[in-house]
């Protein structure tokens, strides 16, 4: 699912996507995926792996807080299936924040 967001978002094809994610998480850094793992990302330059690192870090952390309000809204009792598939199914932080404005303590 992220990798499709970040190939949407950047313009770029969902396995190369998906490829540099992977190394990423592996531990590779930036330079040494643009320069020798060409095969895996489809020959994307520096600056498309730095964006897509960026664009991992924001959805990775969108996810954790999408987690902390669902949590929260759930002990508050207040959780709705509609609710949860609404927060479940949102990628934009803002939107994010304001379906949980009127549950925020």
């Amino acid at each position: 699912m992220i990798a499709t967001l970040i190939a949407e978002r950047l313009g770029l094809k969902e396995n190369y996507v998906q490829d540099t994610i992977d190394l990423l998480q592996e531990g590779a850094t930036i330079p040494f995926i643009s320069r020798y793992r060409k095969e895996a990302t489809g020959g994307m330059n520096e600056v498309q792996v730095a964006s897509v690192a960026d664009e991992l870090d924001k959805l990775t952390e969108l996810q954790r807080r999408r987690e902390y309000i669902l949590t929260t809204i759930e002990t508050q009792g207040k959780l709705t299936d509609e609710l949860r598939k609404r927060i479940e199914d949102c990628w934009n932080p803002t939107e994010m924040e304001d379906l949980y404005l009127p549950y925020k303590q």
